[in-house]
């Protein structure tokens, strides 16, 4: 058995942050056709007191959220083992089931809690993985979210993502014409929901740094669109140089030390890059056009962009330290808020085609071609996984805004409605340290 201490801490924030109730709920509408039936059995526990979260029906809910994976409902188990000597592999063979996931929890000093856990293959009757995890009993999510990554990457080959956060920005009307604005974050599931910063002005484009301690976006609360940044673990929050005009779409360098961004001080917007130590501001861009929505390649090198500069927004990409540019998108007559994966060989992409809606798109940079991947309907803001699984992106369900996530391969499908307001602009985090 492989044995870990994991020092879980939540992001702590200081300043103007409140705890919500529960605010998204994934609803899964398409998965894959014949999913893996996985079982997770109920951890047993011989602690004093009960626990304030079931570790393994939150990992039960995180593999059937990716749609890849046939949870059995805790009803149809024959047996509950939480060892091996416990676990007859005939049980388990008669429901079909392929994998099965035990456990057990342990009481320790101090406010800590151990959980050994282990995966095994039913048909083979082989153990696939035994690990030892200690946190804290204030941090149950977080423990249960870990186990699932190691049981997804181990079932997949691919590392789990359900440890990461989301960041979304929510608006919810009240009295006639008065609407408030909430920057919120939350698990990857919609769970732990707190509010970050709440205003009556508009909130936009909130941006990870790569190191997932620091928040970028725009707030209009002087008026005029300015660039903030949040220091997630001490609440501490500061508003960068501010320009006339348009100030926006911060996008945070792989090395955590560049912004950037959008200005329009020089006439019309152009695509800039703010050194935060020097505080150095370098253009990127000249043209006529429009210029806008930055983000990063994966190696630092490049920026992609969108630009109306060929009559219609398409999506380029230029080198920086050559300033060689590239178009990267020809297909549909508009695409936009480019994003790449984390291998930089795929582009997620707001595209519009013969149908003349707006999806969302996924275009293979290496052989060129382009995938729409959604059904639904002015869908905007697609923002990827760390582990290049899925991508998140605002939609419209009715007359309300809600989040959409959708799988690289178009495969797996859900929604995230929130109870209170619109919501948008939903930004990923990257994998947590």
């Amino acid at each position: 058995m492989v044995s870990r201490f994991l020092a879980f801490s939540a992001l702590f924030l200081t300043l103007s942050v409140q705890a919500d109730n529960g605010d998204l709920a994934i609803e899964i509408t398409q998965g894959i056709d014949e999913p893996t039936p996985v079982a997770v059995v109920p951890f047993s526990w011989n602690g004093s007191a009960a626990l304030r979260e079931d570790i393994a029906q939150i990992v039960s809910n995180d593999l059937g959220r990716t749609g890849l994976f046939s949870m059995m409902d805790r009803r149809n188990m024959l047996s509950f083992p939480s060892s091996r000597e416990q676990l007859f592999f005939r049980d388990w063979r008669v429901s079909k089931t392929e994998f099965v996931v035990i456990g057990r929890q342990l009481p320790a000093e101090n406010g800590q809690i151990k959980v050994e856990f282990e995966l095994y293959d039913v048909l083979k009757e082989q153990q696939l993985l035994a690990e030892r995890v200690s946190g804290s009993l204030n941090n149950l999510r977080d423990i249960a979210h870990y186990i699932s990554d190691m049981v997804y990457e181990k079932l997949t080959g691919i590392r789990g993502a359900f440890s990461t956060r989301i960041v979304y920005v929510t608006a919810q009307q009240f009295g006639e014409g008065k609407v408030r604005y909430r920057l919120k974050m939350a698990d990857s599931d919609g769970a732990r929901p707190v509010t970050i910063r709440e205003q009556s002005e508009p909130l936009m484009s909130p941006a990870w740094s790569k190191d997932a301690s620091k928040l970028a976006y725009v707030s209009f609360e002087s008026g005029k669109p300015a660039i903030y940044i949040q220091y997630l673990a001490t609440g501490k929050r500061e508003k960068i140089q501010s320009f006339r005009g348009l100030n926006g779409a911060p996008a945070w360098s792989p090395d955590g030390h560049r912004l950037a961004l959008v200005l329009s001080k020089d006439g019309n917007p152009e695509v800039y890059i703010l050194d935060l130590r020097s505080r150095n501001l370098a253009r990127i861009t000249h043209h006529y056009g429009i210029d806008t929505e930055p983000s990063w390649s994966p190696d630092g090198q490049s920026l992609i962009f969108t630009s109306d500069r060929g009559g219609l927004p398409q999506i380029y990409r230029i080198h920086l330290p050559t300033r060689q540019l590239e178009r990267l998108t020809y297909e549909g007559n508009y695409n936009s808020r480019g994003r790449l994966t984390q291998d930089g060989r795929f582009l997620a992409m707001v595209h519009r085609g013969i149908d003349n809606v707006f999806h969302i798109a996924v275009q293979d940079l290496k052989s060129g071609r382009v995938d729409v991947l959604t059904d639904t309907y002015l869908d905007e803001s697609p923002t990827i996984a760390p582990n290049g699984s899925l991508i998140l992106y605002a939609t419209q369900k009715g007359v309300k805004g809600v989040l959409g996530g959708v799988s690289l391969d178009g495969n797996v499908r859900f929604i995230l409605p929130s109870a209170s307001g619109d919501v948008r602009e939903p930004a990923w985090s990257p994998y947590l340290q």
